[in-house]
């Protein structure tokens, strides 16, 4: 390859996953990390042979190296925000963990801060490059299902009380969260709901508090309306014990898909009388994802983290926009925000909101 780049990675929580991606990748020159945490630091840096000098606890530091172009920021989803356009601003591309930020207002300052700095934002959302994923979304795209009717998107997984009280008790809190089971564990399946589905018209939800000493919720659930009038359900809980699947389940009038933790169970189409297809589609797709988060965090599969990297490092290379941009992170965000909104007015809640 040609052309070779500097590649920083911010907060080495989720970040390890990023961390590992990208000492692997094509188009990497070096790899530099950034931890509050010198401990932290130092062992994920000697575990990936990390050059001491490329080892950093200043975030400013990082930004004032003109070798490093993309910056992967992975702190607590309520600086995202903030560091990605302090990084913005310092002349990178920057690729942002999920949640974009926690608010709109947030979100909409990075997005305008990528276009001014005529620098590339990517958002991670790594659940759209797994297989079984991409091969629902070509069959929803291609009509074949006929007329969505109905959907239902559950994420049933569980996390203890010390998971939450780890790295400073940041997750589950407003500030730093944005929510709990919702913004952070169920924003993958939520934007998968809208690549899906498309857009959201409106929610009626209700959210609670069940196992966890936590300012959010550790269950939401929530009757969506489709803009193409289709109807569905969406829950999302880290109390379900032992921690259990993610489940995706769409029916059209002329058929449909069910997937497990991103596998397909199910494909029924009624073009598919004698089930030939169906037989291919369950024979490349339906073990295809080995992993997953239901009961440990650490358990996520990293495939899509991977593909999403190196994605972004030839999107820098290549001069092209990275395959999930920064403003798709939007659209998640204001469904979980509607939700709250709904659960805490006991009203029906309308999108765009206001």
């Amino acid at each position: 390859m040609s052309r070779e780049i500097g590649y920083a990675i911010v907060g080495l929580g989720v970040g390890k996953t990023h961390v590992k991606a990208a000492v692997r990748a094509r188009g990497v020159k070096f790899v530099a990390l950034c931890d509050l945490d010198q401990e932290v630091l130092n062992k994920v840096g000697d575990e990936h042979n990390i050059d001491p000098a490329n080892r950093y606890t200043d975030f400013a530091a990082v930004l004032a190296r003109p070798d490093i172009e993309v910056v992967s920021i992975c702190t607590p989803s309520g600086l995202h925000a903030d560091m990605a356009i302090q990084a913005l601003k310092a002349g990178k591309h920057v690729l942002v963990e999920k949640p974009l930020d926690v608010t709109l207002g947030q979100i909409d300052k990075v997005v305008q801060a990528a276009e001014q700095s005529n620098r590339f934002l990517g958002c991670v959302f790594q659940n759209r490059l797994s297989p079984g994923n991409r091969k629902i979304k070509e069959l929803v795209d291609s009509g074949r299902l006929g007329q969505l009717v109905t959907a239902n998107f559950h994420v049933k997984w569980y996390r203890t009380d010390t998971y939450y009280a780890n790295n400073g008790g940041w997750r589950g809190t407003w500030a730093m969260d944005g929510g709990g089971a919702l913004m952070n564990q169920s924003v993958h399946t939520i934007d998968l709901m809208q690549w899906f589905m498309g857009p959201v018209k409106s929610v009626f939800a209700k959210t609670g508090t069940y196992n966890h000493n936590i300012e959010c919720e550790d269950l939401g659930v929530a009757l969506v309306t489709f803009e193409n009038g289709a109807v569905g359900t969406l829950i999302g809980t880290t109390s379900a014990y032992p921690g259990l699947e993610v489940l995706v389940q769409i029916h059209g009038t002329t058929g449909a898909v069910y997937a497990k933790n991103s596998n397909i169970e199910t494909w029924k189409l009624a073009d598919d009388p004698d089930r030939t297809e169906e037989a291919e589609v369950l024979a490349q797709y339906k073990a295809g994802e080995k992993k997953s988060g239901g009961a440990d965090p650490n358990a996520i599969s990293t495939t899509g983290h991977a593909g999403q990297i190196q994605d972004m490092i030839f999107a820098v290379i290549e001069d092209r926009p990275p395959m999930i941009q920064g403003k798709e992170g939007r659209n998640a965000v204001e469904i979980i925000l509607a939700i709250y909104e709904s659960a805490r007015t006991g009203k029906e809640v309308f999108l765009p909101l206001n």
